[in-house]
């Protein structure tokens, strides 16, 4: 069943009268045709009015939508031959972030990525996207097997951070995601990530210190999520709408910040209307920058990478 959000509500209306023309048509043998392409015609038309001028706020929605496509989608359809690879050989698993080995259109690849679940016991069991330590320290333990046997590495960032309870304090969390930045930094393979839904914090640029960074159209990337800078700036977390158009963190004021560098479109309204499309054009674009840095040596890599995100922070500092 279709969910829709808030600001979705009269497109919901249209699509119901739709259904009901359906079951109509079906039970009396009645003839709507007519009428229903009238109705699917307008519900194209408040997508495209609706779609293209979503607020940071609307875009926020979006990009948190039960229905859009997690990793495990993408993993499914784009990865063959997975073989998964658990633990970071210090504490244990974490669910929270999932790795391992497999093919990606004809290259053998090291692919990371969060998992947020789709129902209630895997959203628990992934515990919402929201890595410990170990998930960290597994991806950097991945980093490095990818560059012992020179695998590119493919990771999709979808959290809304990493986790902030007492045990993963207890655990070193910020040593862990900022170890996995260091590796991520260090490889000389082919590195590109994408944010697929939520880019959130540091627990999202632990597995995105990439050559090349894309990111989906509806979704969002920022140093804190829109509620956190809300309750600490205003002390209010409902002032989450205004701290959103603060925050840049929608994939447009990214590039034009120079912070990622492709942006990938999605289907009229929103990934999670058209899944396997949204896959497929993912697919394309890891596809096209891996086979623009295979070409590159693997010092030059490195380099090339490391100035890139020196020259963010130059320009902050400017």
């Amino acid at each position: 069943m279709q969910h829709f959000l808030d600001f979705e509500k009269p497109i919901a209306e249209l699509e119901g009268m739709i259904e009901m023309l359906r079951h109509r048509t079906a039970g009396d043998g009645v003839n709507t045709s007519e009428e229903i392409a009238k109705l699917q015609a307008k519900v194209e038309r408040l997508f495209r009015q609706i779609y293209a001028k979503l607020t940071p706020w609307q875009k926020v929605q979006v990009a948190r939508h039960p229905q859009r496509p997690h990793f495990s989608n993408y993993l499914a359809e784009l990865v063959t031959e997975w073989t998964p690879l658990a633990g970071d050989r210090l504490f244990g698993e974490d669910p929270a972030i999932l790795g391992g080995l497999g093919r990606f259109r004809g290259r053998s690849v090291v692919v990371i990525g969060h998992e947020k679940g789709s129902d209630t016991d895997s959203r628990v069991r992934h515990n919402f996207g929201m890595a410990r330590p170990e998930g960290y320290r597994k991806a950097q333990r991945l980093f490095q097997m990818a560059d012992h046997f020179q695998l590119p590495v493919l990771t999709f960032v979808d959290t809304p951070g990493a986790y902030p309870g007492v045990d993963a304090e207890e655990r070193g969390q910020a040593e862990a995601i900022a170890r996995c930045v260091e590796a991520g930094l260090r490889l000389r393979v082919p590195f590109v990530s994408v944010v697929i839904g939520e880019g959130g914090s540091g627990g999202a640029i632990a597995i995105a210190a990439a050559d090349t960074v894309l990111m989906l159209e509806h979704a969002i990337y920022s140093v804190i999520s829109p509620e956190g800078c809300a309750s600490i700036l205003w002390r209010d977390g409902e002032e989450a709408k205004q701290a959103s158009e603060a925050l840049k963190l929608t994939a447009q004021d990214l590039l034009t910040l120079g912070l990622i560098d492709r942006i990938i479109n999605e289907p009229l309204g929103g990934a999670h209307r058209q899944q396997r499309q949204v896959v497929n054009a993912v697919g394309n674009a890891l596809d096209k920058e891996l086979t623009r840095l295979a070409k590159l040596e693997g010092g030059v890599l490195r380099a090339h990478r490391r100035e890139k995100f020196l020259e963010m922070g130059k320009k902050g500092l400017g």
